[in-house]
């Protein structure tokens, strides 16, 4: 049996769940007012309150049905650099000023310290404004200059050109200037409150807590002596016990952080307001709140705490009932959004999940603050300063330097020193290695390293972790796209259609060359560019004509029986675009030099026949499409996206990127508006994504290695509303991406060599892969790139050995299926295609059963029950439009299905407990459903990495040996109401 779904959807290629996302997880701005003993008012000023999605928001909630998006924010194994890649190494160091005359320093070194072994120049620019980092490509062919990594960092103007700095103790100071960013250790603070206490002096004056209070403290971390403790003390006495005799200290993911416990620190009985203990806590950042009571007594406000440095409350509860705690949280208003969103309610019935969750939380709380005006000027003023001074105390010995040695300067970044000055410079250089490895020994010594924090915590499977798709491809690859599990992929041998395990089949001879192109299944259309310059045309075909000449082993079709399947008027085209969002109409712009074509195809989702039907219309579906408008524009344009206006009726609009800008055209005038101008010398565009907040059309404009989200409000008389937003925020990336992909809540950049992860709704870095030699293949579904060397991994090893062995730097791939090709041309470099499962990155594990375009397979596996050898259709992987559907469908049914427990298997009453220090725990619940609600099922076979799991982890089915049939999740699927539940 086979289901459709075409009808209700808003967007066929997963617009809606790539890009649509909302602040309000986040929290809300409140204006926080209490009052005192007295009955004075108290004002803490304005607080952002994170308390879990409202429930208005709960049909459509992105990110939290699994945690996948608990991550580290800006981790510092990604973001010290200089400690990590420079330390220790022949580096070269360079001082110089800018046009303002601000002096600069810049670092630059070339490693190869990732498990991929991909040389990369690291370099670092610090200016007072912060430190600016870029990675950039190694070429054995062509070198790099100083001058050429200034200008990719948008600095080409010089006061002063920059010299070389040659005296090893410059790494002293550099290193003080990285630890500007923040430290690696942190304290927060811990506050006792009992049940009915509303003002500070109540709270700092509890001697001692409660048994629940107890409990709480000993999952937060271990209790230590603090004279004689040898570890991270932050800013506690461990000499002479004036602060105490013992505190509470963890160490989570490589980050040590000490607890100023209220009750811990020392009481004074005839100080009512506690000061010693205020000293501490109230100089905390983060401050975690153990409120006492039922959720109808008075809560915690943080303008009951009577402190200017506080930014950030976790308020704890605790039920004993249920045995869970309750989570809220209050930043300050100028706080930058951080995550990772509290879950829909926020009550935590695991302990150990909530423990790290709750840290994830705080750490990335108190990263955020310092990115506020308060703390972000006066490092800016603390950074000014150590770096006009280190130039002053500089410049006088670079004048004595010899002139031979200062032009090097411009000259080559190369590891090796030049001939002329060969001993000299040996020498120098063995010195400067000796102190920059005694640097490193001795930061690692206080604990301010980062040299373990990339082997701790990483025994999850992350989301972004890849599959094997294809091994040994053998042909240079154009362009493709998803088509179900299956991958359509334009080379220059042909057109073929691969699926994981199976012959590819040859679907177009070579002369037809697709340069760019669009499977809609929704649709039945596969929509695609041909060849190049004056021939080039876009060519419409129905994916059932192309399923049937698969299925009846058809000749291999050439361009020339093609010509039916022309759209007209579209010679010379160099690039189109699709609208993302086509509930009912499909709207193609296609470029041709300056001129924009508007086409579209009207279809009545209604009366839409099975792609497989023998009654669908003709074979070429050229007739159903219409020509709108032309409109002019002043260049060719690089880029195009359409972005939906909110009533689709004469307010839809185009981003064109040309020249030094991105451009908004109204898709039924004409008329053009100015979005972004970009103020640089060369610009290199990347990509114009659309993103939906809150049904609220935006944009990420990414050129160069710069992203921007522009928010395109409302329009107002027909034209958008384009104005400076404090929604809008830039970042820039770490190495300048030739393609970038958005996958809520994560947007990814491809670059040569890597893979950079960030966070939509801040831009901050989570992960950065190293992968050799990549290219990146298809996005509009699942993500499929190529590399030319296996990524990591073995099919016969778990996820958390697989992690325990692979650097947080290498994504890690556990299936190397083979791929046989039914043509191979010449001796080409065999390279490997990956695959990331987009239901991993956003967090959902649905899908459809309809049967691929491809033989299906058959698996042969013996359940509990005693059936075997059942035939098993490969389902097609989860569309864009697809996950809105049956995520709008079932929501509630789902939402059921969560609060219903059922008794835990025999396998996970075995389950060792994890120890509490261990992050991420491989935890979840086996749900069920009653059995009358189940009118058929169908069994699918767990391969490819695709998991499906509605318990809170979506790893929870990733513990067992892969390779093995019992260990194979079942999937029951009801065909009434397109329930989705699995059974492991």
């Amino acid at each position: 049996l086979m289901k459709y779904f075409y009808s209700s959807s808003v967007s066929e290629d997963l617009g809606c769940r790539r890009g649509e996302f909302s602040r309000k997880h986040y929290g809300s701005v409140e204006l926080l007012i209490s009052s005192d003993a007295d009955g004075a008012i108290q004002r803490a000023g304005r607080f952002r309150v994170e308390n879990g999605p409202s429930g208005e928001n709960r049909d459509y909630t992105p990110g939290t049905w699994h945690r996948t998006d608990v991550h580290l924010e800006n981790p510092e194994y990604h973001t010290r650099w200089y400690l990590k890649y420079f330390l220790g190494k022949v580096h070269q160091n360079y001082i110089g000023t800018d046009a303002e005359k601000n002096p600069f320093f810049l670092s630059v070194v070339l490693s190869d310290e990732n498990n991929q072994r991909v040389p990369q120049y690291h370099s670092i620019l610090w200016r007072k404004t912060g430190t600016q980092k870029m990675c950039l490509p190694y070429s054995p062919t062509k070198t790099l200059s100083v001058k050429s990594i200034l200008s990719a960092m948008s600095l080409d103007k010089f006061e002063k050109s920059p010299r070389e700095i040659f005296h090893p103790e410059i790494q002293k100071d550099l290193l003080v200037l990285e630890e500007q960013e923040g430290s690696v250790n942190f304290k927060f603070g811990v506050l006792y409150a009992k049940d009915g206490q509303l003002t500070d002096d109540e709270m700092f004056s509890n001697e001692t807590g409660s048994e629940s209070f107890q409990r709480f403290l000993h999952l937060l971390g271990d209790t230590i002596t603090l004279k004689g403790w040898t570890g991270y003390r932050g800013g506690l006495d461990t000499k002479n016990d004036t602060t105490g005799t013992c505190s509470i200290y963890t160490v989570f993911q490589g980050h040590e952080i000490m607890f100023h416990v209220s009750t811990m620190l020392p009481y004074s009985r005839e100080n009512k307001q506690q000061v010693e203990r205020k000293r501490h806590i109230g100089n905390d950042i983060v401050t975690i709140v153990f409120q006492e009571g039922e959720e109808s007594s008075p809560a915690f406000k943080p303008s009951m705490i009577r402190s200017h440095f506080t930014h950030i409350f976790a308020l704890v509860r605790y039920n004993k009932q249920n045995d869970s705690y309750r989570l809220k949280i209050f930043s300050e208003e100028s706080v930058p959004l951080f995550g990772p969103p509290l879950p829909s309610p926020p009550v935590f019935t695991n302990h150990q999940e909530f423990r790290d969750f709750m840290l994830v939380k705080l750490i990335n709380g108190e990263k955020a603050t310092l990115e506020t005006p308060t703390f972000s000027q006066k490092r800016q003023r603390t950074l000014d300063m150590l770096i006009r001074s280190l130039y002053q105390d500089l410049m006088p010995d670079l004048h004595k330097v010899n002139n031979m040695l200062n032009r090097r300067s411009f000259s080559d970044v190369l590891p090796e020193s030049p001939k002329s000055t060969r001993k000299k410079e040996e020498a120098r250089q063995a010195e400067f290695v000796r102190l920059g490895q005694a640097l490193k020994l001795k930061t690692a010594a206080k604990g301010d390293g980062t040299a373990n924090l990339a082997t701790t915590s990483f025994c999850k499977k992350e989301p972004w972790e890849s599959q094997s798709f294809c091994s040994n491809f053998p042909h240079e690859i154009v362009c493709a796209d998803s088509w179900g599990p299956s991958l359509l992929v334009s080379t220059d041998a042909g057109i073929f259609l691969i699926d994981d395990g199976q012959p590819s089949v040859q679907v177009f001879d070579k002369t037809l060359q697709i340069k760019q192109m669009h499977v809609l299944e929704a649709l039945d259309l596969l929509v695609a560019r041909t060849d190049k310059g004056k021939d080039s045309r876009l060519f419409v075909f129905r994916l059932s004509a192309i399923q049937k000449g698969i299925e009846t082993k058809q000749t291999i079709r050439s361009k020339y029986d093609c010509r039916e399947n022309k759209l007209e008027r579209t010679k010379g085209c160099h690039l189109y675009a699709i609208n993302t969002h086509h509930g009912n109409e499909l709207r193609i712009i296609v470029a041709i030099r300056n001129k924009l074509l508007l086409v579209t195809k009207k279809y009545n989702p209604g009366n839409r026949l099975p792609s497989s039907s023998p009654l669908s219309s003709s074979e070429s579906p050229v007739e159903e499409f219409q020509y709108i408008r032309e409109i002019c524009l002043s260049d060719p344009p690089v880029i195009m996206t359409l972005v939906d206006g909110p009533t689709g009726d004469s307010d839809n609009m185009i981003c064109v990127a040309y020249r030094h800008q991105f451009d908004l055209v109204n898709e039924s005038t004409g008329e053009c508006y100015r979005l972004h101008h970009i103020e640089t010398n060369k610009v290199n565009f990347v990509a114009a994504i659309d993103v939906y907040e809150d049904g609220e059309a935006g944009l990420l404009l990414c050129y160069n290695y710069v992203c921007q989200y522009r928010k395109v409000y409302p329009f107002n008389g027909g034209s958008p509303l384009i104005q400076p937003s404090a929604y809008d925020f830039h970042f820039s990336w770490n190495q300048v991406p030739y393609a970038v992909v958005c996958a809520f809540p994560y947007i990814l950049a491809f670059t040569t060599d890597s893979i950079e992860i960030r966070l939509v709704v801040n831009g901050n870095l989570v992960h950065t892969a190293v992968v050799p030699e990549l290219q990146l293949v298809a996005s509009r579904s699942d993500i499929y790139f190529k590399a030319t060397a296996a990524v990591s991994g073995s099919s016969d090893s778990s996820s958390k050995e697989m992690s325990s062995r692979s650097s947080p730097e290498t994504l890690t791939a556990y299936e190397m299926p083979e791929c046989p090709l039914s043509s191979l041309e010449g001796d080409v470099p065999c390279k490997n295609l990956y695959k990331i499962p987009l239901s991993n990155l956003v967090g959902r594990s649905v899908e459809r059963p309809l049967k691929s375009p491809l033989a299906p397979k058959v698996i042969t596996a013996t359940t509990s029950s005693g059936i075997a050898s059942l035939a098993v259709t490969h389902s097609l992987s989860l569309s864009r439009m697809e996950i809105k559907e049956i995520a709008s469908r079932t929501r509630k049914e789902l939402l059921g299905l969560l609060d219903e427990p059922i008794p835990k298997t025999q396998s996970a009453q075995k389950q060792k407990k994890v120890p509490r220090r261990q992050s991420d725990p491989k935890q979840g619940a086996v749900r069920s459903t009653s059995s009358d609600r189940i009118i058929s099922s169908s069994f699918e076979s767990y391969s490819e990495g695709h998991h499906h799991s509605t318990s809170s982890d979506p790893n929870t089915l990733a513990n067992g040996d892969e390779s093995s049939p019992s260990s194979y999740p079942f999937q029951l699927i009801s065909l009434y109401d397109e329930d989705i539940i699995d059974l492991k």
